[in-house]
């Protein structure tokens, strides 16, 4: 078999439920890190966790965009189309779903489409694969979601992330969501959060 047909979902309906439910649980707790299983081999370097989100929301109507480092390999892109049906876009601001190898060589939040005040949903979800994510230090957050205050730590960022998430957040009910992707794990910080100013 081509690695650009590498296997998808064991059991597509089953574990596409389980990673949406694992991503829900991310948005619903902001800056907490939630269990997230897969048994994907997708081709490098795309991660199974990014492939997993992929395959569970992406289809013919969510569009696909893909950083420098995944669209250099044209057996990602393959592997995408093939298992979700979704289109790959060129343009950040076309994407439902933007998926991130690099994050500190991301564009900016604010390249990707941020939706409208009428339809909010029709913004990007940018879904990072990082390093490190950790509960209990780091970024500190607040928000909906968030008893109080909740700290986590990931990277690698863009250096200016936090000016960048502040802006998003200023748009509000527009704005982009942020998903962070590890081994085994999942977080996330949709646009509601707030990330307090350090020190």
């Amino acid at each position: 078999m081509s690695i650009a047909l590498a296997a998808g979902f064991t059991e597509p309906v089953f574990d596409a439920q389980r990673v949406f439910r694992a991503l829900m649980d991310a948005t619903a707790r902001p800056a907490t890190v939630q269990p997230l299983v897969t048994d994907l081999a997708p081709p490098a370097p795309l991660t199974p966790e990014l492939a997993s989100v992929a395959l569970a929301l992406a289809d013919h109507e969510a569009p696909l965009w893909l950083d420098a480092a995944l669209a250099a390999v044209p057996a990602v892109a393959a592997y995408l189309r093939f298992h979700t049906g979704a289109r790959i876009v060129e343009a950040p601001d076309e994407a439902a779903f933007a998926l991130v190898a690099e994050p500190d060589a991301m564009p900016p939040l604010g390249a990707f489409a941020v939706g409208t005040d009428e339809y909010p949903d029709r913004s990007t979800t940018v879904v990072m694969a990082v390093r490190r994510l950790a509960a209990g230090q780091g970024l500190a957050c607040e928000g909906p979601g968030i008893l109080g205050r909740a700290d986590i730590a990931i990277a690698p960022l863009p250096g200016d992330f936090l000016v960048q998430r502040a802006a998003n957040r200023a748009l509000f009910p527009r704005g982009v969501d942020c998903v962070f992707v590890v081994p085994g794990s999942v977080a996330a910080l949709p646009r509601t959060t707030q990330i307090l100013p350090e020190g």
